[in-house]
């Protein structure tokens, strides 16, 4: 069992500065940052569990490509204890018989998680650090942090699209007929931009996003030579106890200069009817999905689509519940909702099958899954959207970015909407795009 310590007079950002730091040193470190003063802002409920939490160092990891989710289940029932790590998109191919044939600059597994040296858990300014070691060695794990500044972000990167403007716009027309037939009614896609030898500091390049962004649910993962930097606005899925959330996003606006003209956007989002129904339909994919494991009567919509508003946009969120029937392991959730319905679409099978065959990049990390497990099987876990992925291996940096289609849509709004989404992450590399 772990030793608890506390330790007092700390605040997330220089606490936040301090892990980035201790990154360079270390080949495992999960960060998961909430940046909601819960006290200034409304939230959807049961929002944010900790301001920070994170998973220094490995003692053990589990890589998986094969029965991947029993893997997992085996590896935290042999372990009781903490992991931390990501789902990969392409865990679809072991769920469903997929494959994926398109271009790969990451090689992600299907699944990676490891069990952290160091559990740190920061809320209300206290810090508790979980760890097998002797009080007096965490204080001096403690007293090692650095709490200087990081180099300033300074990387001009001009990325490439793998669709032009052309192209994209032809695609979404190519989708819609699909939806005109019957085949879907709604399908996420999406498309990447990326640079090819580039270096960068990822830790400098995720304190500048995360102070840019400030989303829920964003997330540093350093596995080795491949990271993670995500300015989530999106929960997937959390268990605590027997209760299930899942929080879906569709519906997307910038936010305004003036706060009349921020009222006017939001308006115009709650009034939105291409938007609800996008939500409404991804709502149903949800409720269907966590029906597999839930006790009967138990799945709730307990909030309809609501919209709030984070620090660079407008976001309709739906909050839906269950409770998990005990026939079920922790793992059974989640492979029976993965991967998420934000990010497929539906019928989800036949969304997933043109996704792999209109997108010209392997999704892989992005529009995965990076969170914890604790050791009672719960467990939280968010969207990788919003999100800059980089391989240290060939220097390859990506930002995938999307949307939900259906027949309402415009494509020249879609495309609109991507470069909305995608400019903060643009503005971290001094990139403009010519749209």
């Amino acid at each position: 069992m772990r030793n608890s310590f506390l330790y007092y007079g700390f605040n997330k950002e220089d606490l936040l500065k301090a892990l980035l730091n201790i990154s360079e040193n270390m080949q495992y470190i999960s960060v998961l940052v909430s940046n909601i003063n819960q006290k200034e802002t409304s939230l959807p409920k049961d929002y944010i569990r900790y301001d920070l939490i994170a998973g220094v160092g490995e003692k053990d990891i589990l890589i998986s490509d094969t029965n991947s989710f029993n893997n997992l289940s085996k590896f935290h029932a042999k372990k009781k204890d903490w992991l931390f790590g990501y789902l990969s998109y392409d865990l679809k191919n072991e769920i469903e018989n997929l494959v994926s044939k398109n271009i790969d600059n990451f090689a992600a597994n299907n699944l990676s998680f490891f069990v952290p040296k160091f559990v740190l858990l920061f809320k209300n300014d206290i810090l508790e650090i979980q760890t097998y070691q002797s009080k007096e060695y965490c204080d001096r794990f403690v007293k090692s942090f650095d709490f200087s500044n990081l180099p300033i972000c300074n990387f001009d990167v001009n990325f490439k699209q793998r669709d032009d403007k052309k192209s994209y716009l032809e695609k979404i027309e190519q989708i819609k007929n699909h939806i005109k037939r019957g085949d879907i009614y709604e399908m996420n896609y999406c498309q990447e931009f990326y640079a090819s030898g580039v270096r960068i500091l990822p830790e400098s390049v995720f304190l500048e996003l995360n102070s840019r962004m400030k989303t829920p649910f964003s997330s540093f993962l350093k596995l080795k030579d491949k990271y993670i930097l995500s300015a989530s606005p999106e929960r997937f899925l959390r268990k605590q106890g027997n209760y299930i959330l899942a929080q879906p996003i569709k519906g997307t606006r910038k936010r305004g200069c003036t706060d009349s003209e921020d009222n006017i956007l939001i308006n115009k989002l709650i009034t939105s009817e291409k938007d609800i129904s996008e939500n409404i339909m991804i709502t149903d994919l949800v409720r269907n999905d966590l029906s597999i494991t839930a006790s009967k009567g138990t799945v709730k919509v307990e909030e309809l689509c609501k919209v709030y508003t984070f620090k660079e946009v407008h976001q309709m969120i739906t909050s839906v519940i269950s409770e998990v029937d005990s026939v079920y392991n922790f793992t059974d959730v989640l492979k029976a909702a993965f991967p998420m319905g934000s990010m497929t679409g539906a019928p989800k099978l036949k969304a997933m099958e043109l996704i792999d065959y209109f997108e010209d990049f392997k999704r892989g990390f992005f529009s995965g899954s990076v969170g914890y497990i604790t050791p009672q099987a719960d467990f939280d876990f968010n969207v990788v959207i919003r999100t800059i992925l980089y391989n240290l291996v060939n220097n390859y940096l990506s930002i995938g970015v999307g949307g939900a289609i259906t027949i309402r849509s415009d494509s020249i709004e879609e495309y609109e909407e991507c470069l909305i989404k995608a400019k903060p992450l643009f503005d971290v590399f001094n990139f403009k795009i010519d749209d």
